[in-house]
């Protein structure tokens, strides 16, 4: 492990999650952003960028999408970046709501270079994604959601109760107790575990250990936590009024469920979906040859 600086320029011991190139971003006015970017060979010089958005957990960042990086990195600009709150990028007192990371995810589609990109989200980044589409017409190519949140028949609670709750888990020696016991080495490994058939890449486990040591590393996963970052009908206020080629890829998720997959796609012809099985949420880390081999079919498709 080596020493780093992070953006604000504190000392950080999180090494990187990729052997790339990292970037940065500011995004949200004055939010700084973190993000791995690959040197393809020559020939991908002018090529379709992809970009690659990791979930909100407790202990998410770009490692999640590891695999995707490495698959395509040779033929094609990737981008990778650590959401704010996250890995590399700013953490602390920032604004974590669905509206914040929708504005930062259009902000940095604004800042790369080449033809509109192909987007690949995971689980609630899904609904971020959507919404950048709705709300900033954010411009891209094709959008891939993996085990999109929001497809259940269950509803979130409200912004608002999940705000108090929010709260009341800020109280200091509260929040720290809870922090401590929510990222445990064995307690990330357990919530791993159940995303997997058999068990979880120790780099995986390791990583994300590693990322909830960094200073404030609490901030964002608590919005997550206390439910502030999900969109309630997100099916009918986000997911329908998809108009750009949409991929579905899901089977199995602990913690979330599809029920409305078939509505969805009767409602919506832009939108098409695959099921990668047996995985339980990280189908790009289980079944990795039979992810990207969906995703070149589906680029294909789109052109």
């Amino acid at each position: 492990m080596h020493i780093i600086f992070d953006v604000l320029g504190k000392i950080m011991t999180l090494k990187k999650a990729i052997a790339a190139d990292m970037v940065r971003f500011t995004v949200a006015d004055s939010v700084q952003m973190s993000c791995y970017r690959s040197e393809p060979n020559t020939t991908a010089v002018g090529s379709r960028p992809l970009v690659l958005l990791h979930s909100i957990n407790a202990a998410p960042s770009a490692m999640e999408m590891k695999p995707l990086f490495e698959r395509f990195a040779d033929s094609r600009v990737v981008y990778a970046p650590d959401l704010p709150g996250f890995g590399q990028s700013q953490r602390g007192d920032l604004p974590y709501s669905p509206s914040f990371y929708a504005q930062v995810i259009n902000d940095f589609l604004t800042q790369i270079d080449g033809p509109a990109p192909d987007v690949i989200a995971l689980s609630l980044t899904s609904e971020f994604t959507a919404r950048a589409l709705r709300d900033h017409g954010a411009v891209i190519h094709s959008l891939t959601l993996i085990s999109p949140t929001g497809l259940g028949g269950a509803e979130p609670p409200s912004a608002e109760a999940g705000a108090r709750i929010n709260r009341i888990l800020n109280i200091g020696w509260l929040s720290g107790v809870l922090w401590r016991t929510l990222v445990s080495r064995r307690s990330i490994q357990y919530f791993l575990k159940k995303a997997f058939y058999g068990p979880p890449p120790e780099a995986l486990v390791d990583y994300a250990v590693a990322t909830t040591r960094e200073a404030e590393a609490a901030r964002a996963p608590f919005a997550f936590l206390t439910m502030q970052l999900f969109t309630t009908s997100a099916l009918t206020r986000l997911y329908q009024s998809l108009e750009v080629p949409t991929l579905l890829l899901y089977d199995q998720d602990p913690n979330i469920s599809f029920e409305c997959v078939p509505e969805l796609l009767a409602s919506n012809s832009h939108i098409r979906a695959q099921t990668i099985v047996p995985t339980r949420g990280l189908p790009q880390w289980e079944r990795p040859e039979e992810t990207f081999n969906a995703l070149t079919r589906f680029w294909d498709e789109v052109g």
